[in-house]
């Protein structure tokens, strides 16, 4: 006998979703409003240097450029393009940023990966070195003379050489290595792999995360860097876009026209060329930061919860 076809049908319950009070909807239309008015006040300034860097020379000297531009063109972009003290510095800022953040993610890899090992002797010891080292600093003046006594003075190597390995983001790493399984280092070590093929073959591509965060925080740092420049070179034909962009504000309209060799008759301003060349200076972050952004707030998290 079929006892089956005289039981009833069980219906699925359905989970009730958790009702909103009031409190809490004004709270979170507070929230969202807030958001809304600080990314556009974020934005705004950006899109002033658009609208200045796409106007006619008339609506920016009279000042009537504010979000929108007034009497489109493009002859801006193409003096600046043009101009070899632009594109020499941005392959400058391409080479440190490419260089130096290479380097210092190897070298701030190999760093972190001993650390996050508690069988290390002297662990502990090495730990509180690096902290103090993050907490005090040389200075200046013994900086420089570091550099100057080593011959970097006024070479691309002093730009990114003293900033190689960043401890703060050695420790994300390092906790970012003690939250990997220990089991898999260990079949891995049964299996002959020596602690070099464990860290390039197993640690690494588990830890695209955090790498790619830490990638991103090195290629900013030395991408927006003018100080360094600012200390160390005296060579024009060395200057990062940074430093370019520094003197390229805090010059005078009239050195401005005779250090570019811009004619006065044409269809833009001083303002304009500024404008413009500060955002084709921000386009290598703002094209990378994408590709990137998937990793950021995991590769961030997982490295800072631990430790």
């Amino acid at each position: 006998m079929n006892t089956d076809a005289a039981l009833p049908a069980v219906k699925p319950h359905k989970r009730r979703k958790p009702q909103t009070t009031w409190s809490e909807k004004l709270f979170h239309l507070i929230n969202y409003t807030l958001f809304i008015l600080f990314g556009l006040a974020t934005l705004l300034p950006f899109l002033n240097l658009i609208s200045k860097s796409l106007s006619d020379e008339s609506a920016v000297i009279s000042g009537q450029v504010s979000l929108f531009p007034v009497g489109f063109q493009l002859s801006t972009y193409a003096y600046v393009l043009q101009d070899q003290m632009f594109l020499n510095s941005f392959k400058i800022s391409i080479t440190i940023t490419v260089v130096g953040t290479l380097l210092s993610l190897f070298l701030t890899t190999i760093t972190a990966y001993p650390l996050s090992k508690t069988r290390l002797r002297g662990r502990k010891w090495l730990l509180l070195v690096f902290i103090f080292t993050m907490l005090f600093s040389g200075g200046l003046i013994p900086m420089y003379l570091l550099m100057q006594n080593l011959n970097l003075v006024n070479t691309l190597p002093a730009l990114f050489l003293p900033a190689m390995v960043n401890v703060y983001n050695m420790l994300i790493i390092k906790n970012y290595f003690e939250g990997l399984p220990e089991s898999l280092e260990e079949s891995a070590k049964m299996d002959g792999a020596s602690n070099l093929r464990i860290l390039f073959s197993i640690m690494l591509p588990l830890s695209l995360p955090v790498l790619a965060t830490i990638a991103l925080f090195f290629a900013v740092y030395f991408w927006n860097d003018y100080f360094a420049a600012m200390i160390y070179i005296t060579n024009p034909s060395l200057k990062p876009m940074q430093l370019f962009l520094k003197e390229l504000l805090i010059s005078s309209t009239g050195d401005f026209l005779r250090n570019n060799n811009l004619d006065s008759s044409m269809n833009t301003t001083p303002q304009s060329i500024q404008a413009a060349s500060i955002l084709l200076a921000t386009l290598p972050i703002l094209l990378v930061y994408p590709f990137l952004q998937k990793y950021f707030v995991k590769g961030v998290l997982v490295g800072s919860v631990k430790g």
